[in-house]
C-alpha cells in the first residue's frame, strides 16, 4: 500500500526543484478581528515552512501586515464616528480603543499574541514602515514608468480596462490624509516624487518615500520582488481566473525582471451554518477568542489534518469537542504511524503547552470544583494524572471556563447541586435502593476510580452480585432485573437534580467520595 505524503511535505518536495533556499511569506490586512480563517493562511505557511526545514531546505518565514491599505467603510463593530477616517491608511487612524498605536495596531497586537500562542514565530514586517523606509522605491519607480504595460497585462489578464487617470501608486492626499481619492498627474523618477490632484480639492506632491502605496494588484508582485518571496498561500479569491495571483504573475515577469512564488491556494473556513468567515460582515470568531477556548495544538491539528484546497466546517459549540476528542485520540496513541503521525508532529509547536488532561475531562472537573483551581488540582491528582505543570493546568482551566460561558450548549453545563434536589422526589423505589446500596458499597470502600464507578452501576444488573443483592434485600425480594440506564438516571437526579450529564465514571471520581456516599443515602431515603 503506497504511503501518503503529508501535504506540507508535498510542498516541501516542489519547493527543491526551486532550489535550495527559500523565503515563505503571508499577509493579512488587519483591518478587523483577524480570524480563524485568516489563522489558516499563517499556519498553512508555517506547516509548509517546517516541511521545507525537515526536507534539509534553506527556508525563512515571514509575516507581512498590510497596514497600509485604506479602511474601506465603517465596519459594523466601528461607531459611526469612523466614517471621517473612511479612506486612509488604517496605520494612521486612530486606535478604537485608544489603548494602541493605531487602529491596525488594535487588531494586529491579538493576533500577533495568537501566533506566539500557537508557536508560530515569523518575521513579522509592516507595510507603513515598507513604504515609509523607501523598501519600495524603485518599485514604485519602475511601476509608474510601465504604467501602461501593467495597464495592458491588467487588460489581457482580468478582461477590465482601466480607466485613463488609473495610476499604480495611490498617493496620500496631504489635506485630507486618503489614500484613494487622489489622482496621479506626474513624477519624477530623480527626484523620488509624485504630483497629484485630489478629490477633496487640494494638489500637491508626495514622496515616493511614505507618501503613498502601490495598487493592490501591483503591490503583492513588488513584495514577491523586494523580499525574494518563492512560496506563499493565499486564499481561492486571489486565485480564481484572472484574479490578482495571475496578474501578479505577468507583472513580476514583465515589469520587475523576477519569478512569482509557488502558489498554495487555501479554502475558506466556514463557521459552523453561517458561511464563510469575514471580518467585514461580522461572521467571524477572532483567533484570540478562539485560543481562550481550544488548546492551541487543537488549532493547528483542524488545519494540519485537511488539504488547503478543501474547506473547513468549524462550530465552536458541541462539535468542539469532537475535533478535541479526535486529536487527543491520536495524540495519545503510542504506536501512530505514517500520514497521521505527521499530522500530529505539524499539530505540536515548540513553546506549547500541553497536558495528559483529556478537554472533556476537564470540562467535568471544572464544574464538579465549581473552578476553584486548588479543588480542581485535587480532583486531577486523585484522578492519577501528572500535576507538576501547574501552568499548562490552568491554561486548559482556563480554556474549559471559557469554553462553558461562551460557546457551550446547555445540556454541557451542570453543577452539583448543595443539597438534595427536589427533582429525587421522582425516583422510583427500585432507584432508590439502588442509591442506598451504592452509598454503603462506596462509604466501606477505598478510593474508587472512574472506571470502579462505571463497573459498580453496571454490576447492579449482575444477579448475584454484591450490588444487585444488596438491592433486591432492599426492596425485599429475592432478585431484581436492573436497567443501569435507570441507574445512571438516578444518580444524576440526586447530584445534579437532572436525568443527564457527563460521562459518568469521570463524573463520579471527581467527586468527594464521601460526599457521594451521603448524598446517596439521603436520595435513598428521601420521601416527599
Amino acid at each position: 500500500m503506497t504511503e501518503i505524503t503529508h501535504w506540507a511535505d508535498v510542498i516541501a518536495e516542489e519547493a527543491a526543484k526551486n532550489g535550495n533556499k527559500h523565503l515563505v511569506s503571508t499577509g493579512i490586512t488587519p483591518s478587523g478581528h483577524i480570524h480563524i480563517g485568516n489563522m489558516r493562511e499563517v499556519v498553512t505557511a508555517d506547516a509548509a515552512y517546517r516541511a521545507m526545514n525537515d526536507a534539509g531546505l534553506e527556508s525563512e518565514f515571514i509575516y507581512i501586515a498590510d497596514n497600509y491599505d485604506p479602511l474601506r467603510k465603517v465596519y459594523p463593530f466601528l461607531p459611526e464616528s469612523y466614517a471621517e477616517h473612511v479612506g486612509k491608511p488604517i496605520s494612521e487612524i486612530p486606535c478604537p480603543c485608544g489603548e494602541c498605536k493605531s487602529y491596525a495596531e488594535h487588531f494586529l497586537t491579538p493576533f500577533l499574541e495568537g501566533l506566539e500562542k500557537l508557536g508560530i514565530h515569523p518575521k513579522v514586517y509592516r507595510a507603513d514602515e515598507l513604504y515609509k523606509s523607501g523598501r519600495f522605491v524603485e518599485a514604485i519607480k519602475a511601476a509608474l514608468i510601465k504604467r501602461d504595460d501593467i495597464a495592458k497585462i491588467l487588460k489581457e489578464v482580468s478582461g477590465k480596462d482601466v480607466l485613463p487617470e488609473w495610476s499604480p501608486f495611490n498617493p496620500i492626499c496631504q489635506e485630507c490624509k486618503k489614500i484613494n481619492t487622489a489622482t496621479v498627474t506626474g513624477f519624477d523618477a530623480d527626484a523620488e516624487t509624485v504630483d497629484y490632484e485630489c478629490s477633496c480639492g487640494h494638489s500637491g506632491t508626495v514622496s515616493m518615500i511614505g507618501g503613498g502605496k502601490l495598487t493592490w494588484r501591483v503591490d503583492w508582485p513588488a513584495k514577491w520582488k523586494m523580499l525574494n518571496v518563492t512560496v506563499e498561500p493565499f486564499g481561492k479569491d486571489h486565485a480564481s481566473r484572472g484574479g490578482s495571483y495571475d496578474t501578479g504573475k505577468r507583472i513580476v515577469r514583465e515589469i520587475f525582471d523576477h519569478e512569482p512564488p509557488q502558489p498554495i491556494v487555501y479554502e475558506w473556513i466556514m463557521l459552523g451554518e453561517k458561511g464563510a468567515m469575514s471580518s467585514s460582515s461580522g461572521v467571524v470568531v477572532s483567533i484570540s477568542d478562539m485560543l481562550k477556548v481550544v488548546p492551541p495544538e487543537v488549532l493547528r491539528y483542524l488545519i494540519m489534518r485537511t488539504k488547503p484546497e478543501k474547506h473547513i466546517k468549524f462550530d465552536p459549540a458541541q462539535p468542539l469537542l469532537t475535533l478535541v476528542d479526535e486529536y487527543e485520540r491520536l495524540n495519545s496513541n503510542a504506536e501512530i504511524e505514517g500520514l497521521n503521525k505527521r499530522v500530529l508532529e505539524l499539530s505540536h509547536a515548540k513553546g506549547i503547552c500541553h497536558t495528559d488532561i483529556p478537554f472533556k475531562h476537564m470540562t467535568t472537573i471544572a464544574q464538579v470544583a465549581h473552578g476553584d483551581f486548588d479543588k480542581i488540582m485535587q480532583i486531577i491528582g486523585r484522578a492519577g494524572y501528572d500535576i507538576t505543570n501547574e501552568k499548562c493546568i490552568r491554561e486548559l482551566v482556563n480554556n474549559v471556563a471559557n469554553w462553558l460561558e461562551m460557546y457551550a450548549p446547555p445540556f454541557a453545563k451542570f453543577s452539583v447541586k448543595d443539597v438534595l434536589p427536589e427533582e429525587t422526589a421522582s425516583l422510583t423505589d427500585e432507584q432508590k435502593a439502588f442509591l442506598g446500596a451504592v452509598s454503603e458499597i462506596i462509604g466501606n470502600s477505598g478510593e474508587l476510580t472512574g472506571e470502579d464507578y462505571h463497573n459498580l452501576v453496571y454490576s447492579s444488573k449482575e444477579a448475584g452480585s454484591q450490588l444487585n443483592s444488596k438491592i433486591a434485600a432492599k426492596l425485599g425480594v429475592d432478585q431484581v432485573e436492573i436497567n443501569p440506564k435507570d441507574m445512571f438516571k438516578a444518580i444524576y437526579t440526586s447530584v445534579l437534580g437532572q436525568q443527564s450529564g457527563p460521562k459518568a465514571g469521570w463524573f463520579l471520581s471527581s467527586i468527594d467520595q464521601e460526599f457521594l456516599a451521603k448524598r446517596f443515602s439521603e436520595a435513598a431515603l428521601y420521601r416527599p
